[in-house]
């Protein structure tokens, strides 16, 4: 049908705005503070054949891939075959989810009796059972990380609100509350959004909805391919290093090959190191959101809606069996660090292409400390995602302590710590001078968490990189300063591995230091202001303005 621009110009709009409202009410509705204070979970609009048309700007890596997370549901149970009330679950690794933790619900949305669209969410929930609360950071394969729910379809009469599913899950988990509580938050989001459907649809027609929908995702489309005409066609080729895989101490390597022809850009992981026996493992649906990821950041801009027409002109591989496209039952549940590297090796693959439009390095980690006790009360888990430092670009200096790009968590606030649990307390929270790398712009500084053990028989696992190998500069900017973790007890510092499960004792501070990002350009370029303000500032040592840019009269 021929759409009129101003109906098309309204529903593509109102179909953005429906997708962030959906986030809204995902984090507001939340229990947990990994949902509610983190932020971590996102919200979409698909069509009936299961294409993103409209997402929510919340989380980049757990949406990238979701239309391969309703198709294996779609395949089972086509549209044609559901009824009002159904919804789909999907969270298994090896089906076109990602790591467990990642739930996603797709509710079928009617018009006139038949499905015209799917609303989406996906929230990371702070348990979903496993071998230890929270992070299973020894998992040795997916069985022990917790409750796999393959792609399925349910019931909301029957299988929620004290049904089948929901009671299976709350016997499998160690904080029913809470993630019964988020589920039903992930519910109250997919509603909203099928309510601004059917109002759109009410208004304008089913028909003219879904014209809308195929336009928007060509739209898309065009927009990215006219931006990938202007890239320098060739092979370009990066590398980045994990520090080790839990276990030894050899990095392990990701490659990314970029081909840039035609009109379309592949991105080719082939040369990528074998998967791992520890949870570093990244499901193939994540290294597609990676690559993804890259590729817009770069190439594109900021305001070509992020859909299914965005990655038709795109193409990403992984050789099966490698460490960003696994074989099960490999353990997946710290799949960010690899798929990080995966982005960061196509990263320095674009850089070849476009240097002015690709910046240094951050920390590029995503760092997960989980806390937990058990009590009079049964347990109590704490789960916080943090970022680091990003690199310093053409343009501008990298920005201070913040989540990075994939999963741009928000931080957790120390005040909602302190109200929602006494085993521990934030102890400190700063910016880490001279951690980052130096250049004509600087890369981000990174930062300082520290938390003080209140209770005994507490476990802090984490996971995270970039202990040992930092994050790189780009055109002679300098590395970041590497991360770490230590248990102060007493006099003692004792050193905590990037990937482990530890216990701890009342009265220690476990102390997290995320690191910055890489410098870009000759630190000799740098301008004198600027050096004078990072010491000002307090981000700048005078010894490090004296030594790495000769900058003596902004040290005095």
């Amino acid at each position: 049908m021929a759409l009129d621009p101003i109906d098309y110009a309204v529903i593509s709009q109102s179909l953005q705005a429906a997708a962030r409202e959906m986030g809204v009410k995902l984090i507001k509705s939340a229990y947990s503070t990994i949902l509610r204070e983190a932020r971590d979970g996102s919200a979409a609009l698909l069509d009936r054949d299961g294409n993103v048309i409209a997402q929510a700007e919340l989380i980049p890596m757990q949406l990238g891939p979701i239309g391969a997370t309703i198709r294996p549901c779609l395949e089972l149970y086509p549209a044609a075959t559901l009824k009002e009330g159904d919804f789909f679950v999907n969270n298994d690794p090896f089906n076109g989810g990602q790591h467990l933790q990642d739930v996603f619900i797709f509710t079928p949305i009617f018009v006139d009796g038949d499905v015209v669209a799917f609303s989406a969410s996906v929230a990371h929930h702070l348990d979903v059972g496993g071998g230890s609360a929270g992070l299973s950071a020894e998992a040795t394969d997916v069985y022990a990380e917790g409750l796999r729910i393959p792609p399925s379809k349910w019931s909301m009469d029957e299988d929620w609100n004290g049904g089948r599913l929901e009671r299976m899950i709350a016997l499998n988990i160690r904080v029913p509350d809470q993630t019964i509580g988020d589920f039903n938050a992930q519910f109250a989001a997919n509603a909203m959004g099928a309510a601004r459907i059917k109002q759109l649809c009410a208004k304008y027609g089913a028909a003219a909805v879904r014209e809308t929908m195929r336009e928007l995702m060509d739209y898309s489309e065009r927009r990215v391919r006219a931006a990938i005409a202007k890239v320098p066609e060739g092979v370009y080729r990066g590398e980045a290093f994990l520090d080790d895989d839990g276990i030894g101490d050899s990095p392990i390597a990701i490659r990314a090959t970029v081909t840039i022809r035609g009109g379309r850009v592949g991105v080719d992981f082939a040369g990528t190191d074998p998967q791992v026996g520890r949870n570093i493992n990244c499901p193939y649906a994540s290294t597609i959101s990676a690559a993804l990821s890259a590729v817009k950041t770069v190439l594109t801009s900021a305001d070509i809606p992020f859909n299914e027409g965005l990655k038709r002109p795109i193409e990403v591989t992984a050789p099966y069996g490698s460490i960003l496209n696994p074989k099960p039952p490999a353990p997946v549940r710290a799949r960010m660090l690899s798929a990080y590297r995966a982005y960061d090796a196509t990263m320095k693959a674009l850089a070849q292409a476009v240097p002015e439009q690709v910046a240094a390095l951050g920390f590029n980690t995503t760092t997960v400390t989980c806390l937990a006790h058990f009590g009079e009360r049964g347990y109590a888990v704490h789960l916080e995602p943090m970022g680091g430092g990003f690199g310093g670009s053409m343009h501008r200096d990298g920005c201070d302590a913040v989540d990075n790009g994939l999963s741009n968590c928000s931080n957790t606030p120390v005040e909602a710590l302190d109200a929602g649990y006494d085993f521990f307390r934030i102890h400190s929270y700063e910016l880490a001078p001279d951690s980052f790398g130096h250049g004509e712009h600087r890369g981000g500084a990174g930062f300082y968490r520290r938390y003080e053990i209140l209770k005994d028989g507490v476990t802090v696992s984490l996971y995270s990189d970039h202990f040992r190998l930092p994050a790189d500069g780009l055109f002679g900017g300098g590395q970041g300063v590497p991360g770490h973790a230590h248990v102060l007890r007493g006099g003692r510092r004792i050193e905590l591995k990037s990937k482990s499960a530890n216990r701890v004792q009342k009265g220690d501070i476990v102390e997290i230091l995320l690191g910055g990002g890489g410098g870009y350009g000759l630190p000799a370029k740098r301008k004198p202001e600027d050096v004078e303000r990072d010491v000002a500032d307090g981000l700048v040592s005078p010894d490090a303005a004296r030594s790495v840019y000769s900058a003596r009269s902004a040290a005095e």
